[in-house]
């Protein structure tokens, strides 16, 4: 594993290819494996990059207040990347506008599946949903203990948690899990269910929030909003919030397709992206600083 040390902690990250550089930013409920398919398409053409959020696969969470985004931008730094396009999924996508809105003349297009958007307060009937899920999986008084470190975590209930977001995100509330390719669920599986370990034993530490919501307008970065028809409703709404807010976006649904489109169609989204990217974005992209 390849390891770089930005803002007091060392990520893990995969480097692969020549080009104009290309960022891959993974879910919240993975880590950067969900791009093995982008990952090793690209490298033909770009100077790709994966890497593990804070707090997530192979990269620790040091205790403190961080931002996603300003380990983002730190990070391109220390690979001496000047411009790059990004592609984030669900709250890698939040992290990915986040970017655009702080350094706009570093990203030079966003790509978002499925995506979240920092500060975003979700509707009423998924916040229903999320909760009924949760609670049939884990009582609340147990998942209070978790997130206080007052409990010894059971195994049980990782598994009861990763289980739950398959069913109501990564198939979609109204599909059986049945639909997903048999090696994307066992890898959704292992991810979701190092998050939650993760969530409920690792150093906890704050997420500095930045205000996107209300600023999506002053985007003017090239975007490309990707949603699965089959994702939760609040996300899909989210996702046709995004495409009319953002003055350079494109909207592009994928039929009978959940919340990880890059695993669960892999060449479809490989074909929009190689679209959407083109040769390779512009000038400079993926130059070492001088």
């Amino acid at each position: 594993m390849a390891t770089i040390e930005v803002n007091g902690t060392a990520f893990g990250y995969d480097e692969a290819g020549a080009g104009p550089a290309l960022v891959l930013l993974h879910a919240a409920i993975g880590d950067r494996r969900m791009w093995d398919a982008q990952f090793t398409a690209f490298a033909a053409t770009h100077r790709v990059i994966r890497y593990d959020r804070r707090g997530f696969g192979e990269t620790g969470g040091e205790s403190g207040e961080h931002a996603h985004y300003e380990d983002l931008l730190a990070l391109l730094d220390a690979w001496g990347v000047e411009q790059a396009a990004l592609v984030g999924a669900s709250m890698g996508g939040a992290c990915a506008l986040d970017a655009a809105l702080a350094a706009p003349e570093r990203i030079t297009r966003i790509a978002l599946l499925g995506s979240g958007l920092t500060g975003h307060t979700w509707p009423d009937h998924m916040q229903a949903d999320i909760a009924r899920v949760t609670a049939e999986t884990v009582p609340p008084e147990r998942l209070a203990r978790y997130a206080a470190r007052e409990a010894d975590v059971d195994p049980a209930d990782v598994r009861g948690m990763a289980e739950a977001n398959i069913r109501y995100l990564v198939a979609g509330p109204d599909r059986d899990v049945s639909v997903l390719p048999a090696g994307m669920l066992a890898l959704v599986r292992e991810m979701c269910e190092q998050v939650y370990r993760h969530d409920w034993t690792a150093p906890q530490w704050t997420e500095r929030i930045p205000d996107t919501r209300h600023r999506l307008g002053e985007v003017t970065t090239p975007a490309l909003v990707v949603i699965g028809t089959s994702d939760a409703r609040g996300l899909v709404e989210l996702s046709e919030h995004l495409a009319a807010s953002l003055p350079a976006a494109e909207l592009v649904e994928l039929a009978d397709t959940g919340h990880l489109p890059s695993m669960e169609r892999p060449e479809e989204v490989n074909t929009l992206l190689r679209k959407f990217l083109g040769g390779g974005g512009s000038n400079g992209s993926g130059r070492p600083l001088r």
